[in-house]
């Protein structure tokens, strides 16, 4: 059978090519800046996921609600996320009441009527609270697991490294040999033998028998 022919556009291949990058570089552009964002201290990055628990921040904060701080230069009045020193790396979600970064601040809980028994200083300051979000502590758990953030480099990774298949251009590929040769027994299928319009060819090397 003929084969099809192809009606699409002069260009209209590549112009689907450069839509098919354009997408991609601003797809990883957006996943590049969203990880940027999120990126979380414990593997070098910036941004510090809390999970409230206790009373010693309402009205402010609630227990499991989620709190997302960034590093930079904490100011009186700032909520921070810092750890204590000799707690193993506990942190204290608090509010900066007085002091300063270099002798060590002064803080305490919002709804506590007494200071914190410690004194941090910048050092120990982990984050200063940007974004307060209520009641998703069990979500900031999964975002701050550690398997969570490797399973998404991974991901990451295969989509930049997986193979793509380039477009056919010359759309579908007919069969070898046309009607037009089979008709005058020099395709395939008069070589075989194979009915070609309801006549079947006669094989190669062969005569057809003649009427008596």
């Amino acid at each position: 059978m003929d084969r099809p022919v192809d009606t699409a556009a002069p260009g209209a291949h590549p112009a689907r090519r450069v839509l098919r990058v354009v997408l991609q570089v601003l797809f990883y552009g957006a996943v590049a800046v969203a990880g940027w964002l999120v990126w979380p201290t414990s593997l070098g990055g910036c941004t510090t996921l809390t999970v409230v628990s206790g009373h010693s921040m309402e009205p402010t904060y609630q227990t499991g609600d989620l709190v997302v701080s960034r590093c930079g230069a904490p100011q009186v009045g700032d909520i921070v996320v810092y750890e204590p020193e000799g707690y193993g790396g506990a942190r204290v979600i608090h509010r900066l009441v007085g002091g300063d970064g270099t002798t060590g601040w002064q803080v305490q809980g919002d709804n506590n009527s007494w200071l914190d028994p410690f004194s941090p200083t910048n050092d120990d300051v982990v984050g200063v609270a940007r974004v307060h979000v209520p009641k998703v502590g069990l979500v900031g758990r999964s975002v701050m697991s550690p398997l969570v953030w490797g399973s998404l480099i991974v991901i990451a990774v295969g989509l930049l490294v997986w193979p793509r298949g380039e477009d056919d251009e010359d759309g579908p590929q007919g069969e070898p040999g046309t009607a037009q040769d089979a008709a005058a027994g020099t395709g395939p299928d008069a070589a075989s033998g194979v009915p070609v319009d309801g006549r079947a060819a006669a094989p190669v090397g062969a005569t057809a028998p003649s009427a008596p």
